[in-house]
């Protein structure tokens, strides 16, 4: 950014009380070190995916910070910089699942390791602060589905308090990528899931939430989720996220609260099939090579 525009953007700098980290990368697996460099430096840069306009968000003005990952070993040694640094409200969406027989996550560690960073995670912070998210539930047959399901439940039960599902979305990064009969479940298939997953949760005794669907589950008990949530932050001591509004950046069925996402698309390393963020492996490879994890964007301007 040339200067005055850089002085001109960091006037207009957004001020978000809850950072998510993130929707659209790994930053706890990929980007730890950057993201620890911009939470003391104070801020990042962040490009607009759509029309590559680059803003300036505090990290000062955050309350609560939502991580999304599927491995997040990377940061666990570090939590306790976050709390020396105040930052000490803060929770983990961990995503889940078991599609090694498809190869459909090709770069996670094996099922058995995840599981065990979960636990690690889980009694290092809380189960409260530990989501577990078994999604996108991809089509396989139903009984295989909640069989992987019941198996991985069996072992974190008790180290969270929810399980959030959802089906695979048909978005065009999808379509290209997955191999078409793992796309949607039908419909009949996504109620006996969901069913059935309600059931376990009752064994488990935790809560079981769907995200972003257009079915209504409701009948089994389910409810919509909120994975930026309102009253999971103030719970955990960001209580004035509670006047936040709903996020209306996202779809109309998502029911997260207001919150600023600082990752960028293209850019997560695990190449899952069913990812919508990634277009391909050869664009993740090269946004990968203009990272610097003391830049002030995820990725260097080009």
């Amino acid at each position: 950014m040339r200067l005055l525009d850089n002085l001109n953007a960091k006037a207009k700098m957004q001020t978000p009380l809850v950072i998510s980290a993130s929707r659209a990368t790994d930053i706890p697996a990929f980007y730890s070190a950057w993201f620890f460099n911009a939470l003391r430096r104070g801020y990042v840069v962040w490009a607009n995916p759509f029309n590559g306009k680059r803003l300036f968000v505090s990290l000062r003005a955050a309350r609560t910070f939502v991580f999304w990952s599927k491995n997040p070993a990377p940061m666990l040694d570090r939590l306790g910089e976050l709390e020396d640094l105040g930052r000490a409200n803060y929770y983990f969406q961990f995503t889940l699942n078991d599609y090694e027989r498809e190869g459909l996550e090709p770069n996670l560690p094996p099922l058995a390791d995840r599981i065990a960073i979960f636990e690690r995670l889980s009694k290092r912070v809380g189960a409260a602060r530990v989501i577990w998210r078994f999604d996108p539930i991809v089509n396989l047959p139903p009984d295989e589905i909640l069989r992987r399901a019941e198996t991985i439940g069996d072992r974190v039960c008790g180290l969270t308090e929810k399980l959030v599902f959802s089906f695979v979305d048909s978005y065009a990064k999808v379509r290209r990528n997955l191999p078409r009969e793992f796309l949607e479940p039908d419909e009949n298939a996504r109620f006996r899931i969901a069913e059935n997953l309600a059931r376990l949760g009752e064994k488990w005794r935790i809560k079981v939430a769907a995200c972003a669907e257009k079915d209504d589950f409701s009948r089994f008990g389910i409810a919509r989720n909120a994975c930026v949530d309102s009253e999971l932050i103030a719970r955990i001591g960001g209580a004035e996220a509670l006047r936040l509004g709903k996020d209306r950046g996202q779809r109309d069925l998502c029911g997260c609260a207001e919150s600023k996402d600082i990752g960028a698309y293209n850019t997560c390393r695990h190449l899952c099939r069913y990812c919508y963020a990634n277009s391909s492996a050869n664009a993740v490879s090269r946004n990968a090579a203009l990272h610097d994890e003391n830049g002030e964007s995820l990725i260097a301007a080009r």
